[in-house]
C-alpha cells in the first residue's frame, strides 16, 4: 500500500527503500521495541511494524506526525507516534533497533525552514547526523542496533568514527548510487566548489550505516 503523503512532508524515496532493505535483514523478534526516528510519512514506522515490532515514530514536524499516524491505520499496524525534536520525546526509554532517514544533504543557507527541513543539514550535511551519533547510543539496549541512511556527500566515515568512539560496532552495509533530484541538481555548483562532490561525479551515492551496541 502507497504511503499517503501530504505536502510538506518527505515522501518516501530511494533512501527509505534503503533503509527498509536493510530493515528486512534485520532480525527483529516480535515484541522488540523500535524507534523510527524522523519518521516522515511513517513508511519505516509501519514495515517495523508489520514484522509484529512495536514502534515508536517521532517527528518535528505536525503534518508529519498526522501522516504517520493515518498511514499506520490504513496499514492496520499499531504505531505510536510522537511529536518532538529528534529524541526528546522518548528520554529515559530504551530500544532494541532505532530506524534513522535524518536530513543529510549540505546546505548553502542557514538552519532549514518548512519542509526543507526533511532534507537540508546544515553547510557540511551533519547538522543532525552528529546529534543521532552522539544521542543514540543512550537509548540502545545492550546488543541493539541503528540503522541509519546517509549520503556520501555528508562524510559516512566521520558517522562510523563517532559510533566507533561511543563503544559500538559499526560499518557501511549498504550502499546505492542514484541520480541527482532536484534539490541536489539545484545546488550542484555550490557543491563543487565546497569539494564536496567531486568535478566528474554526477551520481549520488546513498549508504546504510549500521552500528551494533555490544551486548
Amino acid at each position: 500500500m502507497k504511503s499517503l503523503v501530504p505536502p510538506g512532508v518527505y515522501a518516501p524515496q530511494e533512501d527509505t527503500e534503503l533503509l527498509v532493505g536493510a530493515l528486512s535483514e534485520e532480525p527483529v523478534p516480535p515484541g522488540a521495541d523500535v524507534l523510527d526516528v524522523g519518521t516522515g510519512s511513517g513508511a519505516l514506522a509501519v514495515a517495523a511494524a508489520r514484522r509484529g515490532a512495536r514502534v515508536t515514530a517521532v517527528d518535528v514536524s505536525r503534518r508529519a506526525v498526522c501522516a504517520a499516524r493515518l498511514n499506520a491505520l490504513r496499514a492496520g499496524v499499531p504505531v505510536r507516534v510522537r511529536r518532538g525534536n529528534l529524541f526528546a520525546p522518548v528520554r529515559g526509554r530504551s530500544f532494541d533497533l532505532i530506524l534513522a532517514n535524518p536530513p543529510y544533504v549540505p546546505a548553502p543557507h542557514g538552519l532549514p525552514r518548512g519542509a526543507a527541513r526533511a532534507w537540508d543539514a546544515g553547510g557540511d550535511g551533519r547538522l543532525v547526523l552528529d546529534r543521532i551519533c552522539r544521542e543514540a547510543p543512550a537509548l540502545l539496549r545492550p546488543g541493539g542496533a541503528l540503522l541509519l541512511v546517509q549520503s556520501a556527500l555528508s562524510d559516512p566515515e566521520l558517522t562510523l568514527g563517532h559510533l566507533r568512539a561511543a563503544g559500538m560496532k559499526a560499518a557501511v552495509t549498504r550502499r546505492r548510487r542514484i541520480a541527482f533530484g532536484p534539490v541536489l541538481r539545484d545546488r550542484e555548483h555550490w557543491l563543487r566548489e565546497r569539494g564536496l562532490l567531486p568535478p566528474t561525479e554526477n551520481r549520488e551515492e546513498l549508504v546504510v550505516v549500521r552500528a551494533e551496541l555490544p551486548v
